[in-house]
């Protein structure tokens, strides 16, 4: 591991601190106590995962490996159990992971469109400016595309981000059509041979229905320029949320024919980090960037491994 993938994986276990204590303190503590793989100890594991927003579905798959494994190996010592148990959370992973795997990705095309979708307050417009920022220090152009039109808040928010991360961004406050926006920002994209284009979009309107309008007319407007844009399509949802983050996705994903990925923001706010291998068992939609913390470099690609590792102490 290298000096700077060292600094992230400190990070990611700062930032997971609440869910380690809480989720894997319990762990330890049951595996210290029972030493043995009977009916106490899986009826209180499941009591330690559901209270850590695993979910029920995700609890009973891995109660169930557990028990099979447990029929033919011994598990005894602590070391045994907690191995155990965290091979059966990274089987979970195994279903999707990140294609992501640094902000320096090779790019299939140029631009390359990213349309950031969620509801107010979940953190979106910060984490397009800490995207921004890391393709850029990636050695990517980037254009941010300022498509929130209805609120002049979440304008004036984006435009200081952009400073922040040193990119251009695409903005036209005085119009109420968004898809104007998102059209004139991939043109410019096309124009200047940018890298990387990522286009805000509403969290709110009157009512869901218009949202959800609003969001399928930008994404055919975009498509006016290029054919097969957006790329992807990520929504941020808010970790200490739990369910309704989930409903969430459900709701943006079914409106836009899929989203592609997963922005998991304020997971070191929560002692309920255990949405996110709820999100990869429930959802099959990969969880791409996970932010712990609020400084600009707080954005990391997520890894499942690296997040298993820091939930465990490991490494």
């Amino acid at each position: 591991m290298s000096f700077l993938d060292k600094i992230g994986f400190t990070k990611l276990k700062e930032g997971l601190t609440k869910t380690k204590e809480d989720l894997f303190g319990k762990i330890n503590r049951l595996v210290n106590a029972r030493k043995k793989i009977d009916d106490d100890f899986i009826n209180e594991l499941e009591e330690i995962f559901l209270s850590s927003d695993l979910g029920y579905d995700t609890v009973e798959t891995i109660l169930n490996n557990i028990k099979e494994r447990a029929k033919t190996d011994k598990y005894e010592t602590d070391a045994e159990l907690n191995g155990l148990i965290r091979d059966e959370i990274m089987k979970i992973f195994a279903v999707s992971t990140s294609a992501f795997k640094s902000f320096d990705f090779g790019l299939k095309k140029k631009p390359f469109v990213i349309m950031v979708v969620g509801v107010n307050g979940v953190g979106k417009t910060t984490s397009i400016g800490k995207l921004a920022y890391n393709f850029k220090k990636a050695g990517k152009s980037v254009l941010i595309g300022s498509a929130d039109t209805f609120r002049a808040a979440a304008n004036e928010q984006l435009e200081i981000w952009a400073k922040r991360a040193g990119v251009d961004i695409i903005q036209n406050p005085g119009t109420g059509d968004p898809a104007s926006v998102a059209y004139d920002t991939v043109k410019a994209a096309v124009s200047r041979n940018t890298d990387v284009v990522i286009v805000d979009t509403a969290g709110r309107l009157h009512n869901k229905s218009h949202l959800m309008e609003e969001l399928k007319k930008i994404k055919r407007v975009m498509q006016k320029v290029i054919a097969d844009t957006p790329d992807e399509i990520f929504i941020v949802i808010d970790a200490t949320t739990g369910q309704n983050g989930l409903n969430q996705v459900k709701e943006f994903s079914g409106a836009l024919g899929g989203v592609t990925g997963i922005i998991l923001t304020k997971l070191d706010g929560t002692a309920k980090g255990g949405i996110v291998v709820k999100i990869n068992n429930e959802m099959k939609i990969p969880v791409r960037f996970i932010g712990v913390g609020e400084q600009i470099d707080d954005l990391q690609v997520f890894d499942s491994g690296d997040f298993v590792d820091a939930l465990f102490g490991e490494k």
